[in-house]
């Protein structure tokens, strides 16, 4: 139920709009409605498209198109029920109407009954002179049940049909990725390209390909021919600069981040990539203005700020970095990796109190990384908070429960606190892993490593 909008379509629209504003009836032909619900359909208006069907159905009530179209809301609201009971009386009027399978196939895929749908789509496509759109619809009902490979096929039938079809051609190729089949996907894009060598869509989906296959020279060569076929592709860019970068062409790479800022709106990508390439230039007053330029343009980006925060910390300039990060915690609160930045800024600065919140954030919010446990175990000692060392240990040990690193602190720690069985109990464990790691004993509990219970455990 597809239509070209022509200046017949535009006069109906218009003159259906003015009769809604004017409050009176006018007539319309079926494919009159039929050209308008599809127009307020595309155009999202929901609310328009119904009182088109509506008034539709009551000029024609015995239009199987408008009704169809009936159906179709009536899913779209999930009234299911109403759905089927409009389709099933439509079956007993046009029974190899394609349309009605495509919707009740619909109705299957809404309650996760995507097997059925599968079969009722397989019987709309013996009967549709449309077969394109049923297997792109049939290779999304696979990709609901992750049957990727079955996905691919069907979505490659689309396009062996319809080739102008480029969502198919993406499906395609998210198939081939979640198989891990970048080999497979590049000869399927290869094949493509002999029939479409002007595909600049193809050549991308190449290069990314090739990319992932670490093949950055045969990457370049595809995002080039994207660009030939179409100079105004911004992701072709884009993509041709992350490969000069790869191959270390930075002046190159910029340059075609530049292009991009040129074609379109700025994108935070296209800043931080141009950051990244003028700081491995050496170009710090580059570098450092377009890190800036990144988090102005999204301030939700959190490479950005990490990069302005690695930037500085790299020249030992950790004020800047502690007020860039304090900065990306007050617009990001829930943002691991941000507390994380911030704890280790303030251990470099002394400000054992502030590292050890920060590392506590990080945990609350799923930062399990072995180095955070050890980190707060540290700051938690200088703090001379034992019991909350002892505590932040047990749990990092759940995590890693054969780290050495942990086990010494742990017995450490219990030593520290006068229960020599349980400092033994874990002292043994790690000794028995890492004999050699005992030097963290040494230098974190001084004391407790010259205690004669620990020196006997090392005697024997």
């Amino acid at each position: 139920m597809q239509f070209d909008l022509n200046n017949d379509g535009e006069l109906s629209i218009q003159k259906f709009e003015l009769m809604l504003k004017s409050n009176e009836v006018g007539f319309f032909d079926s494919d009159e409605f039929d050209q308008i619900i599809e127009h307020y359909l595309d155009e999202g208006k929901i609310a328009l498209a119904r009182k088109a069907i509506g008034l539709g159905i009551s000029q024609h009530p015995t239009s199987v198109n408008l009704k169809l179209y009936r159906a179709e809301m009536f899913i779209f609201d999930n009234q299911f029920d109403q759905a089927e009971s409009v389709l099933n009386e439509l079956f007993e009027i046009e029974p190899n109407n394609a349309e009605i399978y495509i919707q009740k196939a619909n109705i299957f895929s809404k309650t996760d009954r995507h097997q059925k749908s599968i079969e009722v789509l397989k019987r709309a496509l013996e009967l549709t002179h449309d077969q394109a759109d049923v297997y792109n619809l049939i290779g999304m009902e696979f990709l609901f049940i992750e049957d990727y490979s079955n996905a691919k096929v069907n979505f490659m039938k689309c396009l062996e049909l319809d080739e102008t079809d480029y969502s198919a051609l993406y499906n395609v190729i998210y198939c081939f990725d979640f198989l891990n089949e970048h080999q497979q996907a590049v000869d399927y894009l290869n094949l493509f390209l002999d029939k479409n060598p002007y595909s600049e869509v193809a050549w991308h989906q190449v290069g990314k390909q090739y990319f992932d296959l670490k093949m950055f020279e045969k990457a370049l060569a595809a995002f080039e021919f994207a660009i030939i076929s179409d100079d105004h592709f911004i992701g072709a860019y884009l993509e041709k600069g992350k490969v000069l970068e790869k191959l270390g062409r930075y002046n190159e790479a910029i340059e075609n981040y530049q292009i991009t800022l040129k074609l379109d709106d700025p994108t935070s990508f296209a800043y931080l990539r141009l950051g990244k390439c003028f700081e491995k230039l050496g170009l710090d007053d580059n570098a450092i203005k377009y890190f800036k330029q990144c988090i102005k343009e999204d301030p939700l980006l959190d490479k950005g700020w990490l990069s302005i925060v690695n930037y500085y910390l790299t020249r030992l300039d950790y004020q800047n970095a502690l007020s860039f990060i304090e900065k990306a915690t007050e617009i990001d609160a829930d943002n691991a990796l941000y507390w994380k930045k911030y704890a280790t800024i303030n251990k470099q600065l002394n400000f054992i109190e502030e590292a050890e919140y920060g590392y506590r954030r990080a945990i609350e919010l799923g930062n399990y990384e072995l180095s955070t446990w050890i980190e707060r175990c540290d700051v938690l000692i200088q703090l001379g908070e034992i019991e909350a060392a002892i505590l932040n240990v047990e749990n990092g040990l759940e995590f890693y429960p054969q780290n050495v690193d942990l086990e010494y602190r742990l017995a450490g720690l219990y030593f520290k606190r006068g229960e020599l069985i349980k400092g033994k109990f874990h002292l043994q464990n790690a000794l028995k892993r890492d004999s050699q790691s005992i030097t963290i004993i040494e230098d974190i509990f001084p004391g407790e490593y010259l205690n004669k219970d620990v020196q006997d455990l090392l005697k024997k």
